[in-house]
């Protein structure tokens, strides 16, 4: 049975979030909801208002734009942040090709951890930006 949260160790195992101190860390992981998907779990639809970011902890999903498959991620992968971090909306469709578990955080959640702990928030935002100017290929 999965639980509520990662735990800040969890979220320290992600090349994403690897930098980030421990306290950081530990405000990060109470944010983040545990999700259990299975087989064509739809996350995000191309065109559509984004309003999460996902970190998979199990599992693989296809990332695809216009009908076509782009990218597999797998565990450590994440997506969503151009819709935190930009306009919104979702710039790919992402449909699960396994079951797995994902780590969920909310934007409504963001701009809580943007207020409660601008820090933290600005080291999480600063991370996903520096990922989106140079991305790795998955």
């Amino acid at each position: 049975m999965s639980t509520p949260h990662p735990a800040a160790d969890d979220l320290a195992r992600i090349p994403l979030l690897s930098g980030l101190p421990a306290e950081a860390l530990d405000a990060l992981a109470e944010r983040f909801e545990t999700e259990r998907f299975d087989e064509g779990h739809r996350f995000v639809a191309e065109g559509r208002s984004g309003y999460a970011f996902y970190v998979l902890d199990q599992g693989r999903v296809s990332v695809s734009q216009e009908g076509r498959e782009i990218r597999v991620l797998g565990p450590g992968d994440f997506f969503g942040e151009i819709a935190i971090l930009g306009t919104g909306r979702r710039t790919a469709t992402v449909t699960a090709t396994e079951p797995g578990q994902v780590w969920t955080l909310f934007g409504t959640s963001f701009r809580e951890l943007q207020s409660a702990r601008p820090d933290v928030a600005e080291a999480l935002q600063t991370a996903m930006s520096d990922r989106l100017a140079s991305p790795s290929e998955s």
